[in-house]
């Protein structure tokens, strides 16, 4: 699927995502039209799935992070569909990841302190539908958080 072209192309987009087309082309060594173009193809794969911003949130305000593992009542079909729906509409909710197992769901939650994370436990955390039960991790440090992948 990937010939060692699309490798380099790879390779340099995840070293510096915002390297113009022209440095991306140069490095790789392909003319820019054929970066274009390759480019262009790796999106249509579903390679590419677009660019993303990390956004540092601890910069803006929001000291606390909370990794909730939820499992759910699953008596009820719609219970996987109603968690999820309400789950996203929690603005303090970062990420939600779904897994087959002990747990069901992983919630991102951020916060601005110990008290407003409290509010938003109670207030919304805990209103979500279908929770069997929940297991909360508090976010120390990051020690690896590597986006890229050897190609």
């Amino acid at each position: 699927m990937l010939d060692d072209a699309d490798r380099r192309l790879l390779r340099h987009l995840q070293a510096d995502p915002a390297q113009s087309m022209t440095q991306l082309a140069q490095a790789v060594g392909v003319p820019l039209a054929t970066c274009y173009k390759r480019l262009d193809r790796l999106q249509a794969q579903g390679v590419l799935r677009g660019q993303h911003v990390a956004i540092d949130w601890a910069a803006l305000g929001y000291a606390v992070e909370v990794s909730l593992r939820i499992t759910l009542d699953k008596t009820d079909p719609r219970a996987f569909d109603a968690f999820l729906a309400a789950a996203r509409e929690v603005p303090e909710v970062t990420e939600i990841q779904t897994f087959l197992g002990r747990v069901d769901v992983r919630l991102a939650v951020i916060a601005r302190s110990m008290s407003h994370y409290q509010r938003i436990y109670r207030e919304r955390i805990l209103g979500l539908p279908h929770i069997a039960d929940i297991e909360a991790l508090m976010h120390v440090a990051t020690i690896k958080n590597q986006q890229t992948v050897p190609l």
